[in-house]
């Protein structure tokens, strides 16, 4: 199951860390044949991270990795997942690096770390896959500047073999 990533943008929330008194900006933007997370990160007023995420709507049951095609800007980043729609919560990520080119990366379902606010949230339990009900993206890597990352696919993979009889 691939997510929609159609130029509207109106889909992706922005959630910085002006919520806390920061005064970091990250917002998603149409990019030539992907879209652009961008933005700029401050540790200004105790800040420190900026984020882009939307629903899922789609039945993902099965899904055991997250398939996502990126471009990054040598920084490390963090693709998240929640189990509800609330703007405050547990979420699981993943972070992976950047190097300024496209890179294909498999992100396991059961290498998601439960987190609250950029702690680890112990007895959590894992990501289920039916249960998953908004993802993005997030930068907290206390790198202050501007970033980008550039977006072309994410995908649901489910690694379980077809049934023979289909």
């Amino acid at each position: 199951m691939i997510i929609s990533l159609d130029p509207d943008l109106k889909v992706w929330r922005a959630v910085n860390d002006g919520v806390l008194g920061g005064v970091s900006s990250g917002r998603m933007v149409n990019a030539e044949d992907a879209l652009r997370f961008e933005g700029e990160l401050s540790l200004e007023n105790n800040g420190g991270f900026a984020s882009v995420r939307r629903q899922v709507d789609q039945d993902i049951s099965g899904t055991t990795v997250v398939r996502i095609q990126v471009r990054g800007d040598g920084r490390k980043y963090q693709f998240r997942i929640r189990h509800d729609g609330r703007f405050d919560g547990v979420s699981w990520r993943a972070e992976f690096p950047t190097n300024g080119d496209w890179q294909t990366l498999d992100l396991p379902l059961d290498e998601f770390v439960p987190v609250f606010r950029g702690r680890r949230v112990t007895g959590a339990g894992p990501v289920v896959a039916s249960s998953i009900r908004q993802v993005g993206f997030l930068l907290a890597d206390k790198q202050p500047g501007r970033f980008a990352l550039d977006i072309r696919s994410i995908e649901f993979i489910s690694t379980q073999d077809p049934d023979p009889g289909d």
